[in-house]
């Protein structure tokens, strides 16, 4: 993985020396977690919001059209809006063995903006998949929680037992059996944050059973700004 440096100016590259930390959520759902895998982050966070067509996103529930609270955006894998993120994209091939398909990005401008707890449903084959997430710009909660817990309302956090924290050039990627068996959120915050942008690769084996139904964003409708 080769650094990519413009003269005279900071820009993001990918580490080689980061480690890899896994956290098994049950005996088939696992989560890695490496933090600082881009350094200058800040950088990647002006290629995104600048340099891609941001839309605001709208979801179907039950008769009408709701507001997705936060902004979505996509690119072709051969047009990356920054070159590291053809880096993170290859490195992340060469480490779990899979093709990722091309990314999906989420904006999510201050404290407001969020994402309910959901299961990937999109990828229709659940058991044995891989998400990954480089999370850019500010810190904040990046909550899982066994689906045993969707109903209990009662619960501290919603039932969320793990939170990840991603940012400033962060990346994590859920696997095995998570979207199958686990579910993810970034709730909102009480305090001000700036900016945080996630890029998302995904990928699934196609094996197992095959979820039936729409998934959590099924339909989406994103109309550029």
């Amino acid at each position: 993985m080769d650094e990519v440096t413009t003269t005279g100016t900071t820009t993001s590259t990918l580490r080689r020396d980061v480690r890899f930390e896994r956290t098994w959520l049950d005996e088939a759902s696992w989560v890695d977690v490496a933090r600082g895998v881009v350094t200058e982050p800040d950088d990647l966070v002006g290629a995104l919001t600048e340099n891609l067509a941001w839309g605001d996103g709208q979801v179907f529930r039950y008769d009408h059209w709701v507001d997705v609270p936060r902004l979505g955006a996509g690119y072709p894998l051969d047009r990356p809006p920054h070159p590291v993120l053809h880096d993170v994209h290859r490195a992340l091939q060469h480490r779990y063995g899979v093709r990722f398909a091309a990314p999906a990005v989420a904006w999510y401008r201050d404290e407001r903006d969020s994402v309910a707890f959901h299961r990937d449903r999109d990828m229709k084959w659940l058991d044995d998949t891989r998400i990954a997430l480089l999370v850019v710009g500010d810190r904040r909660p990046f909550v899982l929680r066994p689906r045993s817990n969707r109903y209990a309302h009662d619960l501290p956090d919603r039932g969320a037992v793990v939170d990840l924290a991603p940012g400033q050039g962060d990346l994590l990627v859920m696997g095995g059996a998570c979207q199958a068996r686990w579910e993810h959120a970034v709730p909102k915050v009480a305090h001000r944050v700036g900016p945080r942008l996630s890029v998302q690769w995904r990928w699934t084996s196609r094996t197992g059973r095959q979820e039936v139904g729409g998934s959590f964003g099924d339909p989406v409708h994103f109309s550029s700004r």
